[in-house]
């Protein structure tokens, strides 16, 4: 390999890396160098066209290689569309994102994607194109150092396990190129693909049954995983991959700090298997981060793994040989809101317990919602010893955030419902979901006042765990559903977009008036926001761990660190509550900035406290 000329930066960088990426490359590519040789010229084309601006950052990063792990990151995910029509409209709202006190901002996708078939952004037809109606890369690369002036992070969704059929190789494959058609998975006959389904689960058995579909432009059949428009990428063909994460790095280039690697165990398929989590996927997104590290290291992955805990945490890799730098703490999240129907912490203290014994530097993102829906992927086997069965118990979650269970205020919707194995999935904003859009519409002021309550003690919840908080676009303000999705022709078939309604700018405007929901629900976000910046506790290199509050209704976790201690009670009982911790030191309260006893602590229903001492221990 010629190096004549390579700059010394990107020399040495490779250099540090180059034995362990020769090694994993040749091995899964079966030792071809032409490949491997490609692939390293594409990492220094890719770093010589890198922005002067965000080489400095690189440098600044690696210096500060932890600059991410700290407390005083917030995020924010917004559709671009929603929140401000446009890039250009979102670079005109940057003051009221800083005045949300984020500065980690994650935009859904939109890359070019065909119209009514692109699964929100997930059909990519082009990588290097914005969508016409939201702007231009020039747009994006504005907007990104526009956030960077700001000390924002700039997050997009890299979507790499399928493309649109829509993209240039798909169409070169639909008119029959045989190396267009190696980048994806064609078959001659159902033979194969029918081999495939007897061990390969369905991910939308409802709206998109099957694996495969039927491409009558070239006879032949083609994989699509997700949805029929949305052909799976051929990750063994090393021009798959070459090409892939040249694309990455073009959006790296472009100013993106964090890069989501969507849907990323599915990349790899291999006939016999689930075709999930394979050994193979582990290489690539290992490789993927020395690429990043090489070319641009101020870059962070980020992956997608929607799974139980045991699957998500190897996608962190060792210490020695990392892989993502962010993880979503998924099971976390959804374990929050059987928490919140079932009034009963069993089943999170047992969750958190796992996450809690994870090495430290394994971050996650903790969210209370996504653009997504929430599946109930829970831990069964430990519910199976509280007698509740997985069907049933699905069943009375959906019957609780539905409304439909007497007594229940919250007002969602299902979504991809297959009644025959009673595997419905939830939509709904966060608001919707505590209960105050049917406060709201009952004119009941106490019920309003207790939905807001729920609201801040499931932010203060979130704040409390170690890792990154992302607040979904409009929960800063409490926003409720949007019902109007029904009489879209393009959206009206898929309830997520209940909870992705358009950032409704009149009711953020009563975000300073202390007497609306809006102005509560900000001020309390905002509040909890500073104290979690302010307080060395909350940083990821604190102890963490369960307190003993001798209730199944209240959840206790205690943090340490530097001789600051916190105790945080969250009550999710609709009753009042009195825990005794055994504390006899005098704490403050945090929310309030009152002396308290921790000793005796008393609690509204949907209530919490962060409670903080400092000094010897």
């Amino acid at each position: 390999m010629d190096r004549t000329g390579w700059d010394k930066t990107f020399a040495a960088r490779f250099k540090r890396r180059e034995d362990e990426l020769k090694w994993l490359y040749c091995e899964l590519y079966h030792g071809d160098m032409q490949a491997y040789e490609y692939f390293v010229d594409m990492l220094r084309r890719a770093y010589e066209q890198r922005p002067d601006a965000l080489k400095a950052l690189d440098d600044e990063r690696e210096r500060d290689p932890q600059w991410y792990r700290g407390h005083d990151l917030v995020g924010m995910l917004m559709y671009v569309k929603a929140f401000a029509g446009t890039l250009k409209g979102v670079r005109r709202k940057l003051d009221y994102i800083q005045e949300c006190g984020v500065n980690y901002l994650h935009l859904m996708p939109l890359l070019e994607s065909p119209e009514g078939r692109s699964d929100g952004g997930y059909a990519v037809s082009d990588f290097r194109k914005v969508q016409p109606e939201l702007g231009t890369m020039k747009d994006l690369a504005a907007l990104a150092a526009d956030c960077h002036g700001r000390g924002i992070a700039v997050c997009l969704d890299f979507v790499m396990n399928h493309t649109s059929e829509d993209h240039d190789w798909a169409k070169k494959a639909r008119a029959g190129d045989p190396e267009c058609q190696a980048r994806y998975f064609f078959y001659d006959s159902w033979d194969i693909p029918n081999l495939y389904e007897q061990t390969v689960p369905q991910v939308f058995p409802t709206t998109a049954p099957g694996n495969f579909s039927w491409c009558p432009e070239a006879n032949k059949v083609v994989m699509t995983t997700f949805y029929p428009y949305q052909w799976d990428l051929n990750y063994a063909n090393p021009m798959v991959f070459n090409d892939m994460t040249e694309n990455m790095l073009y959006l790296c280039n472009q100013g993106v700090d964090v890069i989501r690697l969507d849907a990323v165990p599915y990349i790899w398929k291999t006939l016999g298997t689930n075709c999930r989590n394979l050994p193979q996927v582990h290489t690539l997104v290992r490789i993927m981060r020395m690429a990043c590290e090489i070319a641009c290291p101020g870059t962070l992955l980020l992956g997608e793994v929607v799974m139980e805990p045991s699957k998500v945490a190897p996608y962190f890799g060792t210490v020695d040989k990392p892989e993502c730098h962010l993880l979503y703490n998924v099971t976390t999240m959804a374990s929050t809101w059987h928490t919140v129907a079932v009034k009963d912490v069993k089943l999170l203290r047992h969750q958190l317990g796992q996450v809690f014994a994870l090495p430290k530097q394994y971050t996650f993102l903790n969210y209370l919602r996504c653009h997504d829906d929430i599946g109930w992927g829970l831990d069964y086997d430990f519910l199976g010893w509280q007698g509740q069965g997985e069907v049933p118990h699905k069943k009375f979650l959906n019957d609780y955030f539905t409304g439909r269970l007497p007594g229940s205020p919250s007002r969602g919707e299902l979504y991809n419902d297959d009644p025959r194995l009673g595997d419905a999935r939830l939509c709904g904003t966060t608001a919707s979901l505590c209960g105050l859009q049917s406060a709201l519409e009952s004119g009941d002021a106490a019920a309003v006042d207790a939905a807001l309550r729920w609201d801040a003690m499931l932010h203060a919840f979130m704040f409390t765990l170690s890792g990154v908080p992302v607040l979904y676009s409009g929960d800063e303000i409490a926003q409720l559903n949007d019902d109007n999705y029904h009489a879209d022709p393009l959206k009206w078939d898929d309830s997520r977009w209940l909870h992705r309604g358009d950032m409704d700018w009149a009711k953020a405007k009563k975000r300073a008036k202390a007497n609306t929901p809006e102005g509560r629900a900000f001020a309390a976000v905002r509040r909890l926001e500073a104290l979690r910046r302010e307080h060395g506790v909350f940083d990821a290199k604190a102890d963490i761990w369960l307190l003993n509050t001798n209730s199944d209704q209240v959840l206790g976790i205690g943090r340490w660190l530097n001789g600051q201690k916190l105790l945080a009670l969250f009550n999710f009982s609709d009753e009042d509550q009195v825990i005794r911790l055994g504390e006899p030191e005098r704490y403050t309260d945090l929310w309030t900035g009152e002396p308290r006893n921790a000793d005796e602590i008393a609690l509204a229903p949907g209530d919490f406290a962060w409670l903080l001492r400092t000094g010897r221990y």
